[in-house]
C-alpha cells in the first residue's frame, strides 16, 4: 500500500495554470504506475491522466490532451499535473491515484490507493 496526499489546487481564472502535486508514502513509489482523476458532484469520477512507472509514457484524456501534463520524480516519490489553459469545465475534485495493474489502466477500479483530493476551480 501507498498513502497519497495531494496538493496545490486552489482558484483560477480561465485560462491560467496550476500545478497539482501528489506525494506518496513509502519506498516503493517506483513500482507504481500514477494517475490523475477527477470528479464534480453527482457525476462518476473521471480518467485525466496516467503515466508509466518509470515516467517513460503518459496518456491522457481526450479533453485535457494538449493542455495538461502529468509527470513524475520517482527520488521525491512525487507525481506532478501541469494544467495549463485552464477552462471552467477542468472544476472539479482532483485526485491521484497508485495502481500496480500493467497496461493503459484509466478505469477508477483498476487503481486501489487513492488520494484525499484537491479542489480546482476555474472562473470564467
Amino acid at each position: 500500500q501507498v498513502q497519497l496526499v495531494e496538493s496545490g489546487g486552489g482558484s483560477v481564472q480561465a485560462g491560467d495554470s496550476l500545478r497539482l502535486s501528489c506525494l506518496a508514502s513509502g519506498r516503493t513509489f517506483s513500482s507504481y504506475a500514477m494517475g490523475w482523476f477527477r470528479q464534480v458532484p453527482g457525476k462518476e469520477r473521471e480518467f485525466v491522466a496516467r503515466i508509466s512507472r518509470s515516467g517513460t509514457i503518459s496518456y491522457y484524456a481526450e479533453s485535457v490532451k494538449g493542455r495538461f501534463t502529468i509527470s513524475r520524480d520517482n527520488a521525491k516519490n512525487t507525481v506532478y499535473l501541469q494544467m495549463n489553459n485552464l477552462k471552467p469545465g477542468d472544476t472539479a475534485v482532483y485526485y491521484c491515484a497508485a495502481t500496480q495493474m500493467v497496461g493503459t489502466t484509466t478505469a477508477t477500479t483498476a487503481y486501489d490507493n487513492w488520494g484525499q483530493g484537491t479542489q480546482v476551480t476555474v472562473s470564467s
